[in-house]
């Protein structure tokens, strides 16, 4: 055992205050080298931590060489990043290990000084588009065909099965005597089930096909998959069935973003299993695919032969395993407490249990029934298995966000609140267990930052990327305090509340802090630099979603406009429960000033008397940033819109340079960089509208919300019911149709959100302590809305709202 590591644990009893008071449990740290192992328990409780032998069994094993651990103390590894990367093995309560971090120094620089090369950008982006495929998900497996069940991926396309963010199967594809199979149809029985019904050569060939073959397949813990072929020809046919299997273990960002490398994949027989491994140092990543019936097995695949009697039928079972091995070389999943092993049925009921317990809906306007039974039903399947805990927690999109993203799973949250409470309370666990502790310029972290994105990639496994751990979100943190606020709001579970006060201060103190640069109050983005290019901190990320109206893209660090408003109802919500629940009225009356201060400055340097609107952002020397964007829409939802300037934000809104019949465009058509195309410079996100609909009526424009509202329901309608990320901001006159993007997310947790948010909106819905208050504003195309069973702190209410002519305020 090293001085260093003795040093570090003598030195834990003596670090106060830097632990939240839960979880709690005790860890046992082996370190393990050539000679011997060394063993130490740390027990947290009560946001203490102790160093000592206890009497009873860890809660949490944490095994890993003195060096390594050495690394973690430097700042020069990542916890995440070690465990994906099989230079640590955990078993038991994974979340005591991402507690214990907080006990770290506090400076770090865990960037890989030696990142992977061989990174390319691949050719465009063609064929086959997201909107054309097959698809199945289960937590963060998912899989993506062509229409037939067949897996080719080119190395810039989008299929595969694909699970901790890598491609375990970037071929799958199967044919009958040499033919491909041709599609009759497809049966989506779950979100993770589908069965195809097919029948061998071109759709010209099979009017009198006398074979036909059914391909069952379903995810959970593996992908298994059942091929039954049928022969009804009179007499016995013979028949060769190939399965040709191939993975190329391309991380799902490096797909989506056009990226391509090489890897090295190696390929084992065993008997009649095929594994296909790829290593790279430490890490090890493994695609295991057996039959349940005799094959002849080769490198690219298996080789069926099989005689089939007169309508009679052969079938086999293939099953598909993506391991992802630890320090032991075991599944890193395997022993840890959060592993349940859910079968599908149970996976199953529990989609079913949470789509019965939501508020029942009465629509006469069947596009809104459809959206919202389409709505829940997504909502319900996007969760997943995290390594922390039990219970699920939520996903954000197929297939490019299958994984934790800190911003949407809270705006999914605040928008499902009324109807999907669980889903805000998961999202609250796990950004408060993974909230930034230490000042790491690397992955963005600063003491009391909420995190935006956790990747299980193999570029974040080595930190060549910040992925395992990214805090380059600037508005995660205020968004964590209002969802946090708005569910007690809601539910009335003051416990989480007190839970988290730690949490909140900490949070806060980076908005003091880390937060401003410049001491003006405002919150900034800065510059992040990704395989992509330059982007900023707020949810329009790409290189030109913060743009001036002729072209020229600002300086950083940026104050751009929307932060400011979730920063001042951050302040605002804080004090409320300081006052409420943590006995602090002092420190509410500084967070009700430090609001109203903020309030001031926002107006004074943000507003543009000759645009008569807000501007999108600030560069650092106080130059407004005059392009006209949706962003100004979430400063009506904030409330830091000052009353007398809402009509002039509302008619910008609603005015064709934004609004194009089927929502509001990211960006004006008057401005340089306006492109219908781009998704964050014309395209419309449904998310963004929910948020500006819910701005529009707290300031009580009921009939330019109902409008909003009423150009997304029947946009849903071209995509049954399932709005995706965005879609392009062509104008209605022009297309008559909305204009699907290629490759965006759908279903996506967001815009699944956005339906129930726009419901909200139509029935006036809003918490006021122990009652809920029903204020509708439901226009005369819509007829009657009825919402029974909601729950809330009140028990249950019904709310109704009748369409009714209104007057437009703007």
């Amino acid at each position: 055992m090293s001085e260093r590591l003795d040093e570090f644990f003598a030195g834990l009893e003596t670090a106060l205050g830097r632990l939240p008071t839960t979880p709690a449990g005790v860890i046992r740290f082996n370190f393990v080298d050539d000679r011997e192992t060394t063993t130490r328990f740390v027990t947290l409780d009560d946001g203490r931590a102790r160093v000592g032998p206890v009497d009873h069994d860890p809660d949490c094993v944490v095994e890993m060489a003195p060096e390594t651990f050495e690394r973690l103390i430097d700042g020069a590894d990542y916890v995440v990043a070690m465990l994906f990367r099989g230079v640590v093995a955990v078993e038991g309560d994974l979340s005591l290990f991402l507690a214990f971090r907080r006990l770290l120094p506090p400076w770090a620089d865990s960037a890989n000084p030696e990142p992977i090369a061989g990174m390319s950008r691949a050719v465009e982006r063609v064929g086959i588009g997201l909107y054309d495929t097959s698809s199945i998900f289960y937590g963060s497996m998912f899989l993506l065909s062509t229409r037939n069940g067949d897996v080719e991926a080119d190395r810039a396309g989008p299929l595969g099965l694909f699970f901790f963010d890598t491609r375990f199967l970037s071929t799958w594809r199967l044919t009958v005597n040499g033919e491909r199979l041709s599609e009759l149809s497809i049966d989506d029985i779950r979100p993770f089930e589908s069965r195809f019904a097919l029948v061998p050569g071109q759709p010209t060939h099979y009017v009198n096909a006398t074979t036909s073959i059914l391909r069952h397949r379903s995810l959970g813990q593996s992908f298994e998959e059942g091929v039954t072929l049928f022969n009804y020809a009179p007499e016995p046919l013979r028949y060769t069935v190939r399965l040709d299997v191939g993975a190329d273990f391309a991380e799902v960002r490096e797909v989506r973003d056009g990226f391509r490398r090489t890897r090295e994949v190696s390929t084992t027989i065993d008997e009649s299993t095929l594994r296909l491994h790829y290593r790279r140092s430490s890490l090890h990543r493994e695609t295991v695919v057996s039959s349940s019936e005799p094959a002849r097995v080769d490198e690219r695949g298996f080789t069926f032969t099989v005689t089939v009697e007169p309508h009679s039928t052969w079938s086999t079972r293939l099953r598909v395993l993506t391991l992802v091995r630890d320090l032991r070389r075991r599944d890193l999943r395997e022993r840890l407490r959060s592993s349940t092993g859910r079968s599908r049925a149970e996976a199953g009921r529990e989609i079913d249990e949470i789509v019965a317990g939501v508020p029942r809906l009465r629509a006469d306007y069947e596009p809104l029934a459809e959206a919202y039974r389409r709505s829940v039903l997504d909502l319900a399947a996007l969760n997943y298995q995290g390594l922390n805990f039990p219970e699920q927690l939520p996903a954000t999109g197929l297939p490019w966000s299958m994984a934790l993203l800190g911003r949407e799973s809270l705006i999914s949250s605040l928008q499902a609140l009324p109807f999907l409470p669980q889903r805000a309370a998961g999202a609250l666990r796990i950004l408060a267990l993974s909230q930034g502790a230490r000042v790491d310029p690397f992955r963005g972290e600063q003491p009391g930052r909420i995190l935006q994105e956790i990747r299980y990639g193999e570029s974040a496994a080595f930190n060549d990327t910040p992925d395992a751990t990214a805090f380059s979100a600037a508005d995660t943190t205020p968004l964590f305090i209002i969802l946090l606020d708005e569910y007690e709001r809601w539910t009335g579970d003051a416990d989480l509340v007190r839970r988290y006060e730690f949490e909140v201060r900490a949070a806060v103190a980076w908005l003091d802090g880390h937060a401003e640069d410049g001491g003006d109050g405002y919150l900034w983005s800065v510059r992040r630099q990704t395989r992509t290019g330059p982007v900023n901190e707020s949810w329009r990320s790409s290189v030109h979603g913060i743009c001036f109206r002729d072209g020229r893209l600002p300086t950083f660090p940026q104050a751009i406009c929307e932060l400011q408003g979730y920063a001042y109802d951050a302040r605002l919500r804080a004090a409320r429960m300081a006052r409420v629940f943590w006995d602090d009225p002092d420190w509410a009356d500084r967070l009700e000033r430090d609001a109203t201060a903020l309030r001031r400055r926002f107006h004074r340097d943000f507003w543009m008397p000759a645009r008569g609107c807000y501007a999108l952002a600030l560069q650092a020397d106080g130059e407004q940033v005059d392009a006209l964007a949706s962003n100004v829409g979430h400063l009506l939802w904030s409330g830091i819109v000052a009353p007398e300037h809402a009509e002039r934000l509302v008619e910008h809104l609603l005015g064709p340079a934004l609004f194009s019949g089927w929502g509001v465009r990211t960006l004006s058509d008057a401005e340089w960089q306006f492109n219908p195309l781009g998704h964050h410079t014309g395209a419309i996100w449904p998310s963004d509208n929910s948020l500006i609909v819910w701005g529009l009526r707290r300031y009580g424009f009921r009939a330019e919300a109902a409008r909003v509202t009423l150009g997304l329901l029947e946009a849903g309608r071209y995509f049954q019911g399932r709005l995706p990320a965005y879609f392009a901001g062509y104008d209605r006159t022009t297309t008559r149709v909305p204009v699907r993007h290629h490759f965006t997310d759908s279903p996506y947790a967001p815009s699944a959100g956005a339906t129930l948010l726009l419901l909200r909106a139509l029935l006036g819905l809003e918490p006021r302590e122990d009652h809920l208050v029903i204020d509708a504003g439901v226009p005369e195309e819509m007829g009657q809305i009825e919402l029974l069973d909601i729950k809330g702190r009140w028990g249950y209410a019904d709310a109704l709202g009748r369409g009714r002519p209104l007057r437009p305020r703007s």
